[in-house]
């Protein structure tokens, strides 16, 4: 096993909080500025890296990670579809908005999950 820096691992270990939130931030305000699922899902999932970058023993089931992006694919589609009937040709800026903060969260913990799941299968699959 390789020696790991500690200092790297220490301002790792204090930038892991920060990203995750910015992430989080990028997602939920993503209606108003540029940016918004895909972006704060990505950034999010640079956390996963820098985890195993931390701890590379981490136990992380791949099959978990696939049922919850399955899961929230079908919930993408689900909104869609309730959003479609429930508006029925009127605008109402809140509820827009609602639904643009909802898919822009559900897209992201996708993204989250999927890039992830690369990560994770290019980490320990295909190295070998």
């Amino acid at each position: 096993m390789r020696s790991r820096s500690e200092l790297l691992i220490k301002s790792l270990g204090i930038l892991y909080p920060i990203i995750f939130l910015f992430g989080i931030y990028i997602t939920i305000y993503g209606h108003n500025t540029p940016g918004g699922g895909f972006q704060g899902g990505a950034i999010m999932s640079s956390t996963f890296i820098i985890q195993y970058i931390i701890n590379p023993e981490i136990e992380i089931s791949l099959w978990k990670l696939q049922k919850i992006e399955k899961v929230l694919f079908l919930c993408i589609l689900l909104i869609v579809v309730i959003f479609i009937l429930y508006m029925n040709g009127t605008t109402n800026t809140l509820i827009n908005r609602i639904y643009l903060v909802s898919m822009n969260i559900l897209i992201a913990t996708k993204v989250y999950c999927g890039l992830s799941i690369i990560f994770f299968r290019f980490v320990l699959f295909e190295s070998r």
